[in-house]
């Protein structure tokens, strides 16, 4: 399958969702704070420069000078720490509603787009990305904004004190800007792309560990390490790039605050000599550009972390921009049907896994989908699901396009938390009483009260262990919560074992009452329990009927249960 990455923001479209989210009144205080809390240190050159004509003049007058040199650094430090507490309060809060909105838009994406993109796109996003967005909220944006302040301020005080040094400050400008220019024009590119192959990197990682066994059995170690190694280089080639890129900023750096400060030393010279200026006013000119280096240095080197995380939050608005189709809420009108017309699949163009299926299942019948592994049983139920879109043919459940079927897999996730909060998710509203109800149709009710702290353990990561059996009548008990009038079922029972299996079938068979169900079967005692069995070969219906009337015509069913109950 090809992979289709989710979408990358603009610059524009990025920097415009975060103006959407700054509050303006608290970003506004947090300025002023800022600007008065710089302006203040914006004293202290003037001060030292006046202490230094006192001294020329032999004059003891040092009272007055040290004690505002002392009102300045207190109030330099107390609203400088203030200002950049609010900024980061400004950022802490931009960072958690576009969290909010990313997992919102995450969980209406179609899965059937999600997986083009792999797990290893979406997962780099969702982790690296935001983490590089969270550290530059947290430390590069107050140090940033406390920098740039700085930098304009102390360039407003040489001007105060004499434009001349103002000029002579500025000739590093031009190198500098230069400097940011040539930096930026190539950094974006390579921390994008860097990103990209990170994702690229993880997923094929994915790919690799989760399909170990199947990796193992066709003996395609070599290729997969191949392609981790070929995917892996590439990342680490376009990290080196970036270090390369910083490296060579700052040597430009370097350059331009020698070429200031010889600028500036030189400029204070010819003024003290002709008696334009005193000793003074170019000891606080000189002190003035001496306190741009930390400032410029800051703010020109959060240039790389600025162009990292534009580039990580670009990756996350593009998801939070991706169109989600509106598919609506299930209202309780579908009758339960299910009408497969004419549907064929295609993961990849010219291979198609389904070709010409039609199904119907009835308001309330519960048919079993067999065949050998490969034969299109998965993808069936997933366009059935809506998960995927079929190529050609429709899917109609009940007359209702919207959410009125119910999904459970193999693989089942238990969410971190309460237990009652994890079966709540499927109804938020849901009452204590009716959880239990829930958890005793299935057969749960007894171990789940049975928990240390009952329906309030917490359970999943970093909590108490359920065991593969209790973790899937966990899902059926949200199945039977979230009361959809379809129930599709893909080998749900599968991993339980011979005791386990069977317990779950039970529970299964308990929660499909009263709704239409479709089961992927991997034991084929639920087929021998079902209303009608489909059998799939090579993507294409091949036989459908009732358990019995299957084995007397002693087609592929006959065959596949020959095979099965002999191997019992």
């Amino acid at each position: 399958m090809t992979r289709e990455l989710l979408p990358i923001a603009s610059g524009a479209r990025t920097w415009a969702v975060l103006r959407s989210l700054a509050p303006v009144k608290l970003t506004l205080l947090a300025f002023g704070v800022l600007v008065a809390g710089t302006g203040a240190g914006m004293v202290a050159p003037p001060v030292l420069g006046h202490v230094v004509d006192l001294v020329t003049a032999r004059r003891d007058e040092f009272l007055l000078p040290v004690a505002v040199l002392v009102v300045v650094a207190l109030l330099q430090g107390g609203l400088t720490a203030l200002g950049i507490s609010l900024v980061a309060k400004v950022g802490e809060g931009v960072l958690a509603e576009l969290r909010e909105r990313f997992v919102t838009r995450v969980l209406r994406l179609p899965l059937e787009q999600v997986e083009k993109a792999g797990a290893g796109d979406l997962t780099s996003r969702v982790t690296r990305d935001v983490q590089v967005v969270a550290d530059a909220v947290r430390i590069a944006l107050p140090t940033m904004a406390r920098a740039s302040l700085t930098i304009v301020l102390t360039l407003v005080g040489l001007l105060v004190l004499d434009w001349r040094f103002l000029l002579a400050a500025l000739l590093a400008a031009p190198i500098q800007a230069y400097t940011v220019r040539w930096y930026g024009g190539r950094a974006m590119k390579v921390y994008t792309a860097q990103r990209t192959a990170v994702g690229e990197q993880q997923q094929q990682l994915l790919d690799t560990i989760g399909g170990a066994s199947t990796v193992r059995a066709f003996r395609l170690g070599e290729d997969h390490l191949s392609r981790v190694r070929t995917r892996s280089e590439a990342a680490v080639s376009l990290t080196l790039r970036g270090i390369k890129l910083l490296s060579q900023f700052y040597g430009r750096l370097n350059v331009a605050e020698v070429v200031g400060l010889v600028g500036v030393l030189v400029t204070g010279f010819i003024l003290v000599g002709n008696g334009s200026a005193t000793l003074g006013t170019a000891t606080a000119a000189a002190l003035y550009f001496h306190s741009l280096f930390n400032p410029i240095n800051q703010a020109l080197a959060l240039a790389d972390d600025v162009q990292s995380a534009t580039a990580s939050l670009s990756r996350i608005v593009g998801v939070v921009d991706c169109p989600v189709p509106d598919r609506g809420t299930f209202d309780g009108v579908a009758d339960g049907s299910v009408k497969v017309s004419g549907v064929g699949h295609s993961y990849v163009t010219g291979r198609p896994v389904l070709s010409d299926v039609d199904i119907d299942l009835s308001p309330g019948e519960r048919v079993a989908l067999v065949g050998a592994s490969g034969a299109g049983k998965t993808t069936l139920a997933k366009l059935i699901a809506g998960v995927h879109t079929p190529s050609a043919g429709t899917v109609d459940v009940g007359g209702d396009p919207r959410d009125s079927v119910a999904l459970i897999s193999q693989e089942v996730h238990v969410f971190a938390g309460p237990l009652i909060d994890d079966l709540r998710l499927a109804r938020p509203s849901a009452s204590v009483d009716e959880v239990e109800a829930a958890l005793a149709r299935v057969d749960a009710l007894a171990w789940a009260s049975a928990l240390p702290s009952g329906l309030s353990t917490v359970v999943g990561e970093g909590g108490h262990r359920l065991t593969v059996a209790q973790a899937q009548q966990l899902a059926l008990a949200r199945l039977v919560l979230a009361d959809r009038p379809v129930a599709i079922l893909d080998e749900a029972t599968a991993d339980a074992g011979s005791a386990g299996a069977r317990a779950l079938e039970a529970a299964a068979s308990s929660a499909l009452e009263g709704r239409t169900g479709l089961l992927v079967a991997h034991r084929l005692t639920q087929a021998e329990s079902a209303d009608r069995v489909v059998v799939l070969e090579d993507g294409r219906v091949v036989e459908s009927g009732t358990h019995a009337d299957l084995l007397a015509a002693g087609g592929k069913y006959a065959t596949l249960w020959a095979a099965w109950s002999g191997s019992r």
